[in-house]
């Protein structure tokens, strides 16, 4: 891995329970997702989640740990190869049990996502006001043509850009313009969850830094909850409460988010954070180090814990033992076999 960006890296703090049941049912609980494609290749391996309206969840890892597959699933937008088992309950209503019609009027009105790479999810002869239009006509029987195109008008005004650049093609836009783009037409039906699949892929990062606090206050303001899928692992410190850490499809360790970047208890976290540079801490100051080798095919996975072939503190254990997730202090879990031991040095975690 090789650090992309570079951010001012958060001290731990605390961070409230919301992963415990609390009356009413969660805006969205994901219990044991797999995802196989072509009925051998598993891309996502049980993986549990839970969102509540108004929180935001960050998903990290590295480019094939199965992160956009598991946004792409929450609203059975992969192709028809992909085999889901397991529950994704969208206010209590299981998304995989959905009829077509019930699950196209919940996309976009009940949970919408802002696709990785605007330039390609955007359609090239269109104008983006009549693409953020055409959501609204199809959901509101009531719409008409002139009030959806102002509606448009109304969401690029809220996501930063002029109303007049709803008469704008996309080629005509820079890249942090077709992105709020994107946003606004993921907030065109007043959803309850979002679903932001590297959203600052490939900006700038003062235009990503603009992105991110305009995310933030969307959520704030609307109350939705918030799924931010990245490989930086400081960005989602950043900007999320929880943090849950993506490794060969599996969830390897998920708490608090400042909590899991300063000081994580999985050795593929702790790798993930030492690849950024935290600038403005004295006590950080070295280079980022990457994380020899790449995560391992899907149709191939090694043995025991499929991060034993990289972690440098494998135990002999580890190449034929599976580890579960398990408690490690707190409101975190990790699956590593040695979550109850004080957390490795640093100087260990990357060599």
């Amino acid at each position: 891995m090789t650090a992309t960006t570079t951010t001012t890296g958060p001290e731990p703090s605390a961070s409230p329970d919301l992963s415990k049941p609390v009356g009413d049912p969660p805006l969205l609980e994901v219990r044991n997702l797999t995802v196989t494609y072509g009925g051998t290749v598993p891309a996502v391996r049980g993986v549990d989640l839970r969102v509540e309206a108004g929180q935001k969840l960050g998903i990290a890892g590295e480019s094939g740990c199965g992160k956009s597959t598991l946004a792409l699933a929450l609203l059975r937008l992969l192709p028809a190869t992909a085999k889901l088992t397991g529950e994704i309950l969208l206010d209590g209503e299981d998304v995989l049990t959905m009829k077509w019609g019930r699950l196209r009027a919940v996309r976009w009105a009940g949970a919408s996502i802002v696709f990785q790479g605007a330039m390609h999810s955007l359609n090239a002869v269109h104008r983006v006001g009549d693409q953020i239009a055409e959501p609204i006509l199809l959901h509101n029987a009531k719409a008409t043509p002139a009030a959806a195109r102002k509606r448009a008008g109304e969401l690029l005004e809220q996501v930063g850009l002029p109303a007049a650049r709803a008469q704008a093609y996309p080629h005509e836009l820079s890249g942090g313009q077709r992105q709020r783009v994107m946003i606004a037409m993921a907030l065109a039906c007043d959803p309850r969850l979002i679903v932001a699949d590297e959203p600052t892929t490939a900006l700038d990062v003062m235009i990503q830094a603009q992105i991110l606090r305009l995310i933030e206050r969307l959520v704030a303001d609307q109350d939705v909850g918030l799924i931010m899928i990245s490989h930086d692992l400081a960005v989602l410190a950043d900007t999320c409460d929880r943090l849950s850490v993506m490794y060969a499809g599996r969830v390897v360790e998920e708490g608090p988010a400042r909590q899991v970047y300063a000081e994580a208890r999985h050795p593929y976290g702790r790798a993930l954070s030492a690849a950024f540079p935290r600038i403005g801490d004295p006590a950080s100051r070295r280079a980022p180090r990457g994380l020899p080798g790449d995560p391992p095919d899907p149709a191939a996975l090694p043995g025991g814990c499929t991060f034993h072939p990289r972690c440098p503190v494998a135990l002999d254990s580890c190449a034929t033992e599976d580890q579960e997730l398990r408690e490690a202090g707190g409101e975190r879990r990790a699956a590593c076999v040695l979550v109850d031991a004080p957390a490795a040095d640093d100087s260990r975690s990357t060599s």
